[in-house]
């Protein structure tokens, strides 16, 4: 028997083996994105665009009841943009709803540290640092009105002079992030790392 491309694929010339995987791209059917368009809601009505995705993907077993936890550390690098990790939790959650967990069998809560701590900020905090109004507040609204907890990295928040007063009302001030993560995971919390 003759071994071709990388021993996977028994007498397939690297040629053939690339002809071969365009073929099965063009037409295999797109399951995993049926929809091209992504839209916002049901949860997070403004932010945290989604596709839709076929029945048949993995997903939350129905009926459970999930407490997670996402770390947000980084931020966007134009001052006059969302925080793409912040947002990625709206979309966590439209995403579980639109498949069929009901929003009180999810509950969330958000860590921030480091530099995303910028993205906490009122507006009128932000705006005097960067000349823009934040444009998270919004996000953080309507992630909060859907219970989604907020918690602040202490000790980022004295590193960079940040005060309770500084910031948006959905924020808690935590100790710091590592006690955040703590004791969110001691009450079953799964974390969410990206």
């Amino acid at each position: 028997m003759k071994i071709g491309f990388s021993g996977v694929y028994p007498a397939l010339s690297l040629r053939r083996w690339v002809v071969f995987n365009a073929l099965l791209l063009i037409v295999s059917p797109t399951w995993a994105r049926e929809d091209a368009t992504a839209t916002t809601g049901p949860v997070i009505p403004s932010f945290g665009p989604v596709y839709q995705v076929s029945e048949e993907a993995f997903n939350l077993q129905e009926g459970r009841h999930y407490k997670v936890s996402k770390d947000v550390a980084m931020t966007a690098d134009d001052p006059a943009r969302r925080n793409p990790h912040i947002e990625s939790a709206a979309r966590f959650l439209n995403m579980q709803v639109r498949t069929g967990t009901k929003p009180d069998q999810l509950e969330m809560a958000m860590i921030v540290h480091g530099g995303a701590s910028r993205d906490l900020l009122t507006d009128a905090q932000y705006r005097s640092r960067f000349g823009v109004a934040n444009p998270n507040t919004g996000l953080l609204d309507e992630l909060a009105a859907a219970g989604v907890r907020v918690y602040l990295c202490g000790q980022t928040a004295a590193h960079r002079g940040l005060s309770a007063d500084m910031l948006n009302p959905a924020v808690t001030m935590a100790l710091s992030a590592m006690t955040a993560h703590v004791q969110l995971q001691s009450e079953g919390f799964t974390l969410i790392p990206f």
